[in-house]
């Protein structure tokens, strides 16, 4: 698994052994990206369910200002964190291990308010939008939209094909789906705040 562009481009990163982690597909991950294009320079980026770290690692290649990784498992996190020391980018990233659902893993860095996070990657495994773990992953995806993401911010969440419909979010996120074989990235994006009014009150 190599950094696809930006800084670190053609640096491989290590991945967990065997299949209790799923890497997102190159192509798949390259798609994302392009999409995301010059907007992730100076973003603030929350990675879930980070894995081995190569979207939140991608995204600081490209010229994120920071990274926060929440991963569960203690060995694939000693993987993030060597991969990151080996780019050299550990003064830019947090990692937490700890659930990607829990409000303590979403709380904001010193000095952030509450809504902080410019781009959230949420990438959780497939079976669980299809078991008893689908009802708080998807009220947990509601929190961070709502709670989290800072104004025009961007939320993308990797599921399987027919995982999520457009229905499971509120509208005034404007999902957006783009499938790719077996897999589909959503785009959710939070609205702007509106500007406060000059004019003098009535």
């Amino acid at each position: 698994m190599r950094i696809i562009s930006g800084e670190f481009r053609g640096r491989i990163l290590k991945a967990p052994p065997g299949l209790g982690t799923r890497p997102m597909l190159d192509r798949v991950r390259e798609a994302m990206f392009s999409t995301l294009g010059p907007g992730i320079e100076g973003a603030r980026v929350l990675d879930l369910f980070a894995g081995s770290g190569s979207l939140g690692l991608e995204a600081l290649s490209r010229g994120a200002e920071g990274v926060r990784f929440v991963e569960t498992e203690t060995a694939v996190v000693q993987i993030l964190k060597a991969n990151a020391e080996a780019l050299g980018a550990s003064e830019r990233v947090e990692i937490l291990r700890g659930s990607a659902l829990a409000r303590s893993s979403w709380q904001p860095p010193e000095g952030q308010p509450q809504r902080w996070a410019d781009l959230v990657l949420f990438d959780p495994p497939y079976p669980w939008l299809s078991n008893e773990r689908r009802g708080p992953l998807l009220e947990a995806v509601s929190t961070l939209l709502s709670e989290v993401l800072a104004p025009g911010g961007l939320f993308v969440f990797h599921t399987p094909k027919r995982g999520v419909q457009a229905s499971d979010f509120e509208v005034r996120f404007e999902p957006d789906a783009r499938k790719y074989g077996s897999s589909a990235l959503w785009y959710l994006r939070a609205p702007k705040e509106q500007p406060a009014s000059s004019e003098d009150p009535a």
